[in-house]
This record gives C-alpha cells, sequence and structure tokens, in this order.
C-alpha cells in the first residue's frame, strides 16, 4: 500500500521518533513520512522517503508559535498546505497517518483538514484516515469545546483511531471524557519502544573500552530544547559519587539545545575524561542497553524505550503540563522507575548510587512494547484487501 504518514513535532523529538518507529515498522509498504517540524539527524528506511515541511515550532513554555527560520507566519502556512497538497496528489495515498490530530494539533486545521476533505471526497483515490495517538493527552481549560470537536472531526473524517497504549496502564478515557462517542473502531496498540539489538549494549561497551566492574551512566534531555537544568545537574552530581564506583557519565544534549547551553556542560566537563558531551545519537537503544543507569526527562518515547531496556531509570517529567508526571508517578508505583522530586547534585547522586546498587531488571516489563508492529499489522490486515 501507499501509505502517507504525518507527523509535526514542535518541540522536542517523541512525536517524531514514535512516528518514525511505526514508520520502520511499516516494511513492505511505500510510505511517505511527512515531517512539519525542525529537521532530525535520523535517516529514514528504504521503503519510506521524506517530505519536510517549512518548519513550524512552540516555544518551551508553549506560549508562541511560528517559524523556525525567517519566514513569515502566513507565507509559511501557505507553502506548507500547497506543499502538502501536491505531495499528497502525486503519491495518491490509500491510507494516511496522523499523529495526534484531532486529539491535538488544533493549530495544524490550516492544512490537515484540506487534506482530510481530499481524502474523503476521493481526491486521491479510494483512501482511508487513520489517527495515531499516545496513551495521555494533555489537559485543557476548555475541556468540552475541545472534546467536542475533537469527536467529531474524528467520527467524520477517520476510519480507526490507534492508541499507542497498554490499556493496564492508561485508557484514553482517563485523559479524554468523551471517548465512549467516538464511533470509529479503536485499538490499543501497546506501547511504541525501540528495542536495542540483540548483543548491542555489550558491543558498545567493548567499543568504549569499560572494563568489568565499571560503571555507565547517560543522561540525556530529548530534542534538548528542554532539559538542560537536569544535564547540568547530572554532570555535578557525577563529581560527587565515590570514587570506588568508577563510574562514567555519556550526555546527549539533544540536537536543539542552545549551543551557549551546550557550552556550559562542556565548561563543566572540561578536565574530566570521565565525562562526554555529545549531542545526539541515532544508537539512543543501544546506550541504553550498555548503560548501568539512565538519567532523563521523562517523555514518552524516552521512557518506553528505557523500559524495553531494563536499565534502571531515573526520570524528571516536564512540568508544563500532566502528561509526562502521571506516566511516571505510575510507572514508579509499579517499580519500573525513579521520578526525580529534586535538581540538587547531592540529591541526585545519592539516587544515581541506589540506582547502580539497583542493577538491571530481570525479563521483560510487564506492559505491552510492541506498539509499532500492532499498528503495521492492523493497518496492513485492515487496509490491505480494500484496494
Amino acid at each position: 500500500m501507499r501509505i502517507l504518514h504525518y507527523c509535526q513535532h514542535v518541540l522536542g523529538l517523541g512525536h517524531f521518533m514514535r512516528s518514525l518507529a511505526v514508520t520502520r515498522a511499516l516494511a513492505g509498504h511505500e510510505v511517505l513520512f511527512v515531517s512539519g517540524g525542525r529537521r532530525v539527524p535520523v535517516p529514514l528506511p528504504g521503503h519510506a522517503r521524506l517530505l519536510s515541511l517549512p518548519a513550524l515550532e512552540m516555544s518551551e513554555d508553549f506560549s508562541e508559535f511560528g517559524p523556525a527560520d525567517m519566514l513569515e507566519l502566513e507565507e509559511t502556512k501557505t507553502r506548507r498546505v500547497e506543499l502538502l497538497l501536491e505531495a499528497a496528489r502525486t503519491f495518491g495515498p490509500q491510507v494516511i497517518i496522523i499523529e495526534l490530530f484531532p486529539f491535538g494539533r488544533k493549530k495544524f486545521g490550516f492544512e490537515l483538514s484540506p487534506l482530510l476533505h481530499a481524502a474523503r471526497s476521493g481526491c486521491f483515490g479510494p483512501c482511508a484516515a487513520v489517527c495515531s495517538l499516545r496513551d495521555i493527552l494533555v489537559e485543557r481549560g476548555d475541556a468540552a469545546k475541545f472534546e467536542a470537536r475533537a469527536v467529531n472531526l474524528l467520527n467524520a473524517y477517520f476510519s480507526a483511531l490507534l492508541v499507542h497504549a497498554d490499556p493496564r496502564l492508561f485508557r484514553l478515557e482517563d485523559s479524554f471524557g468523551r471517548a465512549a462517542d467516538l464511533t470509529v473502531p479503536m485499538v490499543y496498540t501497546g506501547y511504541v519502544a525501540e528495542r536495542p539489538a540483540f548483543g548491542a549494549g555489550a558491543a558498545l561497551r567493548a567499543e568504549l573500552g569499560l572494563a568489568p566492574g565499571e560503571r555507565l551512566i547517560i543522561a540525556s534531555a530529548g530534542g534538548g530544547k528542554v532539559g538542560g537544568e537536569l544535564l547540568r545537574a547530572a554532570v555535578l552530581a557525577q563529581a560527587r559519587l565515590p570514587q570506588s564506583l568508577r563510574a562514567r557519565l555519556q550526555v546527549f544534549t539533544g540536537p536543539y539545545m542552545a549551543e551557549e547551553d551546550v557550552d556550559e556542560l562542556r565548561d563543566l566537563a572540561a578536565g574530566r575524561p570521565e565525562v562526554a558531551i555529545e549531542r545526539f545519537t541515532e544508537r539512543f537503544p543501544a546506550w541504553l542497553a550498555a548503560a548501568d543507569c539512565s538519567v532523563s526527562m521523562a517523555g514518552y518515547n524516552t521512557t518506553m524505550d528505557i523500559l524495553a531496556s531494563g536499565v534502571p531509570a531515573l526520570v524528571r517529567p516536564f512540568d508544563v503540563n500532566r502528561e509526562q508526571a502521571d506516566r511516571a508517578a505510575r510507572l514508579a508505583e509499579m517499580g519500573l522507575l525513579t521520578v526525580l522530586m529534586d535538581l540538587e547534585p547531592e540529591y541526585l547522586a545519592c539516587a544515581m548510587e541506589t540506582a547502580l546498587a539497583k542493577g538491571r531488571s530481570p525479563g521483560s516489563p510487564p506492559l505491552d512494547l510492541d506498539g509499532a508492529a500492532a499498528t503495521a499489522r492492523y493497518i496492513s490486515e485492515r487496509f490491505g484487501e480494500m484496494w
């Protein structure tokens, strides 16, 4: 099938990486991956090609919305609509996957409404639209109006809703009061996680020259627009660990962290060969498999990749909305990670010591983490015989 997969990340990398994991699982289909945020330094699989729209993004506190470059907002919006519709007409999708909308990304209705209307009107030939949704929706002040709009749009334009969650942890109705009013099929796919390849952790440890008993801590901040305070605390905390732990610290700032913040981290690590600062890695699951402790923000993707790897984890939820805090709190209750309540270096050093002493979790976590494969399987089975 020809599948157009639309994803818009506005702050971090989570939405992009989750959508990319689903696209990777769609091997055997032809995928046009449409990205509307800043470029991400990750290659697409061979069965997919990329359409990068002129980037739009949000400020860290979600108070400002605009182009990532020097273009005017209206000029950017007009160009995006033109590019998206022309690409869709040329590609002729049989399935359109839209990440989050209409449960979010209202500001992108200017381009998604024309796309959905064209698909429903048969402009691309027979075509079904699918909503790809994470487990928890952010809270809203206008909940009744928002939910009514989402219900109306989903029922009118979409053929399925795929919720990337395990209902034993979260159900859609936990954060969306009108779930019962949705008339399209709703499927829980399980969580989307990137599992490390077999032996990837041991291979990376050998590549790094880690001696037996030498500990590796990784600290990461996703895209890097937020999380600088956490990474600074991690660098300072590592210096307070007992020398007997022999713990190296690998920091990944994220590609979007401001250069001055990266420079500050490098200054803090200057003269400390046991601390390394890098922008980004395509091998993050392998690093998790190699590590003895992870310190990170508590975004969906990082959290699920942590669970898939089994590494002891310390997480700091982003506090602009409740999504990360709610998920992290429930996983902490299950003993699957630890929520950082403070970023004082002494406190964080103690938390690191405890995590290092705990060791890697044996076996698999009690959650379904095969959401990407289940999504691809559902789309293939549900729509593969329709055209």
